[in-house]
């Protein structure tokens, strides 16, 4: 089979700056707001675990008038945090043009470059979800890192972190201090139902000017994005203004709910940043909470959806299903014999047309379950039998852009 080299186009507006490179809650009010109408039920799918529960909430919003982005401000934010990273580092970066699109973190000697060392100094920012010292940020602000300092307004010294749970493909983490006191957190609202143009406020510590506050509105949902080998499939886009140091920060409504969590920004364009969702934190959280990971199924390919102009292009035999580009090596798709050049079909006798519904059909079995893919290679319809494994927790870097599964 000839060898599939068609490099797949992709929208990138950021640049994946993770380890060994520049690496960088829950529901509505807090007892910092008595006043809140938000009405709070302690409800946990972690009720046997040593974690506080999970607010469930009734929408509420302050009164609306000229100190309403201030009053979020005082109430939320006691509950944001600094966070410094030290990062063991044994190469210089590149001078690359997307250099600070990806702006969780900042280099502590104030931005520029830095000169090959043995360690790199990354802040970034991030929020309590509970008042037990869990606090939730990106998983690029800490990733690689061999040390984590928390700065806590109200205390003069930094608290050292530990992981709690990291998630590399959503980019999110969750870390915990032991403070003297229980400490303020905040509440998730609902991403969802946020709509576009609506206010949101951003409060972190870009460029190491701690707790900034910044404002705009949504300007659009459901946003994917690819930086380096995380492909987020659904952002926030915002208008606030995010800048290096302000990544694993809120991004809160008026009521003072975190809708989003800062993550990515666009140096092409003012006024373009990204934040992901809450609905994506609430589907994650719980596996963070539990088992340190999240559980995923993952076939190992990489695939091309545009069937029929690249069967006309490779020869292929046909201009059904979607094209393995690419196979991951000790993946379960290298283990049962797929090889790029294939065409899927069907998975489980059901006809697969696109790489949405390929990852749906995925995503819904379980790790260690055995499936039969059926492909077309050279113009034989072949049926091979695969063993879902668990996705790593770890960049998986593709030949291009092209989904991977």
């Amino acid at each position: 089979m000839r060898p599939i080299t068609r490099t797949i186009s992709a929208a990138v507006i950021g640049f994946a700056v993770g380890a060994g490179a520049v690496s960088g809650g829950l529901f509505a009010y807090n007892q910092l707001n008595p006043q809140a109408n938000a009405t709070l039920s302690l409800s946990s799918p972690h009720a046997k675990t040593p974690y506080a529960s999970v607010a469930t909430y009734t929408p509420s919003t302050l009164p609306l008038g000229p100190d309403t982005i201030a009053n979020v401000v005082k109430q939320d934010g006691p509950a944001v945090v600094k966070i410094v990273a030290t990062v063991p580092q044994s190469t210089s970066l590149s001078s690359s043009p997307y250099f600070n699109q990806f702006f969780g973190s900042l280099f502590g000697n104030g931005g520029s470059l830095p000169s090959q060392s043995s360690v790199q100094t990354d802040i970034g920012s991030g929020f309590f979800i509970n008042n037990r010292g869990y606090l939730l940020t990106n998983d690029h602000v800490i990733h690689g890192a061999t040390k984590i300092a928390v700065y806590v307004p109200g205390y003069s010294k930094a608290f050292t972190a530990t992981r709690v749970g990291t998630d590399y493909a959503t980019d999110l983490a969750v870390l915990k201090i032991s403070a003297p006191k229980a400490v303020p957190y905040l509440v998730l609202g609902n991403s969802t139902q946020t709509p576009v143009g609506a206010w949101a406020v951003a409060i972190g510590n870009p460029y190491d000017l701690s707790h900034t506050v910044t404002e705009g509105v949504i300007s659009a949902k459901s946003r994917p994005l690819t930086i380096g080998s995380r492909q987020y499939r659904n952002l926030l886009q915002t208008s606030a203004a995010i800048n290096p140091g302000n990544s694993g920060g809120p991004l809160l409504n008026l009521a003072g709910q975190v809708i989003g969590i800062n993550t990515a920004v666009s140096t092409q364009g003012q006024g373009i940043g990204f934040a992901i969702p809450t609905s994506t934190v609430e589907q994650i959280l719980p596996q963070l909470m539990k088992y340190g990971h999240v559980i995923r199924p993952w076939l190992g390919v990489f695939i091309a959806t545009d069937t029929k102009s690249m069967a006309q292009q490779y020869s292929l035999p046909t201009s059904q299903g979607v094209v393995i580009v690419s196979v991951e090596p000790n993946s379960p798709a290298g283990n049962a014999g797929l090889t790029s050049g294939e065409v899927i079909t069907q998975v489980n006798g059901q006809t697969v047309t696109s790489d949405t519904q390929l990852k749906n059909l995925i995503d819904k079995m379980k790790v260690g379950q055995q499936t039969s893919i059926t492909v077309n290679d050279q113009g034989k319809t072949l049926t091979k039998t695969v063993t879902i494994g668990q996705e790593p927790n770890g960049p998986i870097t593709p030949p291009s852009s092209a989904p991977s599964f």
